[in-house]
C-alpha cells in the first residue's frame, strides 16, 4: 500500500504555473535489515512527497517504520530500493560526499538529545552549520532566531550552563539558521516538560507558517502531533492513513485503529 501526503502548499501562488517541487520526497522505498531469515523489511514501498512549508507529524506502532522513514528521506540511512529527492537533488545511490553536501546545504536536524558540543557557547553551536559549509554568519539573523526562541541572554553561556528547554532550543536556533529546504525532528520534546514541549512545537508551527519551512517530525504524543497540519500514518513499515488538521483525540482515535 502506498500513498502521498499532499497540502495546497504545494501549489505555486501564480496562475498556470507547475506545481513547485516538494522539499523532499521517496519514491518506492524499501528498507530491508538483515539477511535470511534474520531479514527485516522496516519499510515497504513507501511513496511520500512533503511539500515546502507543511508541517508533517510521522506516528505509527513501535517498529512502524517512523524512524527508519525519516534517516531515509534524510539521507542519514541509504535505502534498499526506490529513491529519495531532498530539493530537486536525487540521493539515492550517490557517493557519500555527495549525500553529505545536500544534507549539508538543504536539511536541517533536531534531536531529542540536542548534540550540542559542550565546549563551543551557545552562539558558537547555533553558528556551526554555517561555518562548516564556509557560509557567512549573519548576525543579525542570528539575534532573530535566537530572540525568537528566548535565548538571546543565554548565548555566550555553555550547554552545560543551560536547562534542558534551552538546549533544545539552541540545538532548534541551529536547524534554522542556514534555512535549510527541509527541518526533520526526531521526537524532538522527548525529554522537556510539557510546557517546554508545547513551547518548542509553537516555535516549529510558526516556521512552517511564518518562515515556509517544511518541518518533518517523528513523535509518538498526541498532543505533539496536533501542532502539525497532517499527521502521516504508518503501520508494518506501510503508509496505514492520513489526518488532515489533527486533533490530539482524531490522532488518539486513529492510533488505536493500528492496535495501539
Amino acid at each position: 500500500m502506498t500513498a502521498s501526503v499532499n497540502h495546497p502548499a504545494a501549489m505555486p501562488a501564480s496562475p498556470g504555473a507547475g506545481p513547485t517541487l516538494p522539499a523532499v520526497q521517496g519514491r518506492g522505498v524499501t528498507k530491508i535489515f538483515g539477511e535470511g531469515e534474520r531479514q527485516v523489511r522496516a519499510l515497504d514501498g513507501v511513496t511520500v512527497a512533503f511539500p515546502r512549508g507543511s508541517f508533517t507529524a510521522i506516528m505509527g506502532p513501535s517498529g512502524s517504520g517512523k524512524s527508519t522513514l525519516m534517516h531515509c528521506l534524510a539521507g542519514l540511512d541509504a535505502v534498499t530500493s526506490g529513491e529519495v529527492m531532498i530539493a530537486d537533488k536525487a540521493i539515492t545511490g550517490k557517493a557519500d560526499r555527495f549525500v553529505t553536501e545536500v544534507r549539508r546545504d538543504h536539511v536541517g536536524f533536531v534531536f531529542q538529545s540536542f548534540n550540542l558540543l559542550p565546549t563551543l557557547t551557545a552562539e558558537q553551536n547555533i553558528a556551526l552549520p554555517l561555518e562548516l559549509a564556509g557560509r557567512h554568519v549573519d548576525g543579525q539573523r542570528l539575534n532573530q532566531i535566537a530572540s525568537a526562541l528566548g535565548i538571546q541572554d543565554r548565548l555566550d553561556h555553555l550547554p552545560g550552563q543551560l536547562s534542558g528547554g534551552q538546549q533544545q532550543r539552541v540545538a532548534v536556533a541551529r536547524a534554522l539558521i542556514s534555512q535549510p529546504d527541509v527541518l526533520f525532528a526526531d521526537e524532538p520534546t522527548g525529554a522537556l516538560d510539557s510546557r517546554s514541549g508545547q513551547q518548542l512545537l509553537s516555535i516549529l508551527r510558526t516556521a512552517s507558517r511564518e518562515e515556509n519551512q517544511t518541518i518533518v517530525m517523528v513523535t509518538h504524543d498526541p498532543i505533539a502531533a496536533s501542532y502539525a497540519d497532517a499527521v502521516l500514518l504508518l503501520s508494518d513499515g506501510r503508509i496505514a492513513g492520513h489526518i488532515d488538521r489533527p486533533t490530539a483525540d482524531s490522532v488518539i482515535d486513529a492510533m488505536r485503529g493500528l492496535g495501539v
